[in-house]
């Protein structure tokens, strides 16, 4: 048996496989975020630690037999998190998480460093790590000084359960202190930072082994051997691990609290200036492409909380099929936005409202507005050379055709939907937990899903969507200069 977990923002999702990678089981447990001021996102890294214990004992609560034979675990996880311990491995402060905006100045002063976007291959982004440590240097100066470790959310979990500080290429990618061609901490990043070489943790491939599991555990949870724990990865090379998204002209397209478009690449293919994001895959020697936006499914609940209504009944008064867009934009900025604007001041916006615009019409455009914010992704991945035939979607977004075939309309690619089960983050940590257990980078357990169905673009809408974006894209910078 192996099990992934899965520390994301708003939960922490336990998925148990056996050797033929069947499910055997999973559970959830949930998180809260903070937002004490605005562009502020964080959380208490102990409710990680009791959330996975959750999780654990009601998936060996429910399968006692097959949890009792357990050989390794392997986690996936929220990237970019600043979990920052002291000598003795106490918590100093709340987890800044990947959508906390706050050091958007710390991480223009990094990126003006030529260094930074030819070694780590990326914008520094005011999500990544890296700023949150300056931003802590120059705001919270006491912390700073007693900062003995950093470690991404996932790696405070590993930490848990085996008592070693290690992180895996994927998710150290996402910090600006990685050099992600040469897959090894930066001296001279980390320096530039005010950080050290000893303050990081030890890296290893996502599917190699970090550790062994701690006996406190093993007594618990009363298992008959001593599992390994895997390296894992971040969330998204996680995800893209579960899907078989893992060689050249493969993608996915996650739909998710943030939206995610990743293509893997045969190579190091970087194109900081695109906002296109340049990461080491979990696998050795292979790497991705990623475009990021910070509100997808966000956007819709943001607006769902508005109207009263679920997302789902929101969804579900609109027509089984697109006919067109909508006269009405919505531009999802609610956080600020990463690809391809890298802006962390802007915020959303309606335009086009008027009397006749109804509940409906403002759906419908949330789901648009995500969508050409999406294309945008796309066109930034064809900057960086990249290009795609289709792409296969996942997350909960995935729930409305509407939205798909609103999706492929929009991009003008074919958008292929698995068959009904579970190929995220947590199932992509389970195989690399596999991986780890018989000491094989070998891709053929890496399979994709069995697509159920497909959305191809309607040719008969593309010029009044191509239209739509076009009016979308020129919003920006209106938006811009009013932020």
């Amino acid at each position: 048996m192996y099990l992934g977990l899965d520390i994301g923002t708003s939960g922490v999702k336990a998925l148990l496989i056996d050797d033929e990678q069947s499910i055997i089981g999973s559970t959830h447990a949930r998180l809260t975020v903070s937002r004490p001021f605005t562009g502020w996102s964080e959380q208490d890294p102990q409710s990680w630690i009791n959330a996975c214990d959750e999780a654990i004992e009601a998936l060996r609560s429910l399968f006692p037999r097959h949890f009792k034979a357990l050989k390794s675990i392997s986690l996936s996880g929220q990237m970019h998190g600043a979990t920052l311990l002291n000598a003795k491995d106490q918590l100093l402060r709340p987890c800044m998480l990947w959508n906390d905006t706050r050091s958007f100045k710390e991480a223009a002063h990094l990126d003006a460093q030529p260094q930074f976007r030819a070694l780590s291959g990326n914008i520094v982004f005011p999500g990544f790590t890296a700023p949150k440590l300056a931003w802590v240097a120059q705001h919270e100066p006491k912390i700073f000084e007693q900062i003995a470790r950093v470690l991404l959310p996932k790696d405070y979990v590993r930490l848990w359960l085996t008592g070693e500080y290690v992180s895996d290429m994927s998710d150290a990618a996402g910090t600006s202190w990685l050099n992600v061609e040469q897959r090894c901490w930066s001296d001279e990043l980390l320096s530039l930072s005010g950080m050290r070489l000893d303050q990081m943790p030890r890296l290893v491939e996502g599917s190699a082994i970090s550790g062994r599991l701690r006996a406190e555990h093993i007594a618990r949870w009363q298992l008959a051997g001593t599992p390994i724990v895997g390296g894992g990865a971040g969330d998204n090379a996680a995800s893209a691990c579960g899907m078989g998204v893992i060689h050249e002209g493969r993608a996915f397209l996650s739909l998710g609290t943030s939206g995610v478009l990743f293509a893997a690449t045969d190579g190091y293919k970087p194109n900081a200036a695109s906002a296109v994001h340049a990461f080491c895959h979990a696998i050795p020697n292979t790497w991705h492409q990623m475009g990021v936006i910070l509100s997808a499914t966000d956007a819709l609940n943001w607006y769902a909380g508005i109207t009263g209504k679920t997302a789902a009944q929101l969804t579900q008064q609109l027509p089984a099929y697109p006919e067109g867009p909508s006269d009405v934009r919505f531009l999802p900025y609610l956080s600020g936005e990463r690809t391809p604007h890298n802006d962390a001041r802007i915020r959303g916006a309606f335009a086009g409202l008027a009397h006749e615009s109804n509940q409906a019409t403002l759906t419908q455009a949330v789901l648009e507005g995500v969508s050409f914010a999406i294309r945008d992704n796309l066109e930034s991945l064809r900057e960086a050379g990249t290009e795609l035939r289709s792409i296969v979607a996942v997350g909960g977004g995935t729930a409305s055709q509407f939205w798909l075939q609103t999706l492929a309309n929009t991009l003008n690619l074919t958008i292929e939907l698995p068959r009904d089960g579970d190929f995220g983050a947590a199932f992509g940590a389970a195989r690399l937990a596999q991986m780890a257990t018989i000491n094989s980078d070998s891709t053929e357990l890496l399979q994709p899903p069995v697509i159920e169905r497909i959305f191809e673009p309607d040719e008969s809408t593309a010029a009044a969507y191509e239209d739509a974006y076009q009016h979308y894209q020129s919003l920006y910078p209106a938006l811009r200069s009013l932020a």
